[in-house]
Formats: structure tokens, sequence, C-alpha cells
């Protein structure tokens, strides 16, 4: 395999923090700091503040992800700790793997979130004269539930992340 040259390695870790540092941020900032303040309102007008920042914030989470992926993927095929596809031959590979397994969940509660609360949110507020404070309350709990979940496995994938880094 040819030597890559440093300049394009660097440029993969600077777009690949980038991502993280966008995707962490905005999970940081919604979980920890509008679903708090946004209890000061009513059911209905918690559920039209979320999707108020979730159609703003899901298109850079899914960019920061596809970017992720990509540059991850780049940085791992040149690493000299990297042994094959399922290798799990040292601390770096079982790192990556564990790695891998909790993106492929972030991706999952993600798209749960996209395809399924959100939409389910919208449809609410369309109809809010005839909607059950109820069902904002459950829907409004399931995306908090799911931005959480979100919020704890970015942090353990920085977790493998330092294990790799340390290896």
């Amino acid at each position: 395999m040819p030597a890559i040259p440093d300049w394009a390695l660097a440029l993969t870790f600077w777009i690949h923090f980038l991502a993280a540092v966008t995707l962490v941020g905005s999970l940081v900032a919604a979980a920890l700091l509008v679903l708090p303040a946004a209890r000061a309102l009513d059911p209905l007008g918690q559920l039209n503040l979320i999707a108020s920042i979730q159609k703003r914030m899901e298109p850079a989470a899914w960019f920061s992800i596809s970017l992720l992926i990509v540059t991850g993927l780049f940085q791992m095929s040149v690493n000299i700790h990297y042994n094959g596809f399922l290798s799990v031959s040292n601390q770096w590979t079982i790192a990556i793997l564990v790695k891998h397994v909790l993106v492929v969940t972030m991706i999952v509660v993600s798209a749960v979130q996209t395809w399924d609360v959100l939409p389910s949110i919208r449809r609410l507020l369309l109809r809010k004269d005839k909607a059950s404070q109820e069902e904002a309350l459950r829907l409004q709990r399931r995306e908090a539930w799911l931005l959480r979940a979100n919020l704890i496995l970015a942090v353990l994938i920085l977790g493998a992340t330092a294990v790799m880094r340390a290896a």
C-alpha cells in the first residue's frame, strides 16, 4: 500500500474532529440545555420547540455521522494496528470493534428519531386542536429518551476512541 501523505491524513483527522465536535456538541446542547428549559412550556409548546430544533439539527447530525464514517474508515485502514475486518488481536482492534458497534447503535437510534418520532411529532402538531396532552407527553418523553441515549452512545464512542489512542 502506498504511503499516505501527512497532509491527507491530517486533513481527515481535522474533518473527523470537526464532525465529532458538531455532533456531540449538538447532542449536549439539546439534551442538557434545550430539553430542561423546554419544561417551562406546555406539552405542545415543548413539541413545537423540539420539532423546530430538530429540523435544523437533523441534517447537520446526519452529515456529521456521514463524515465520521468516511474519515474514520480511512483512518482505520491506514492505522498500523489494523489487522483486517473483525480482527481482535490487540487492545486497539477490540476498541475499534466496540466503537463500531456503538456507532451502528447510534445510527439505529438516530434513524428511529428521524423517521419515526419526528414525523409523529409533526403530525401531532398539524392537528394540535385535536391532539391529546397524553400523546404529546409520550412523544416528548420518547424524543428526550432517544436524544439522551445518543448522547450516552457518543460519550461511550469517545471513550473507545481514548482507549484506541492509548494503545
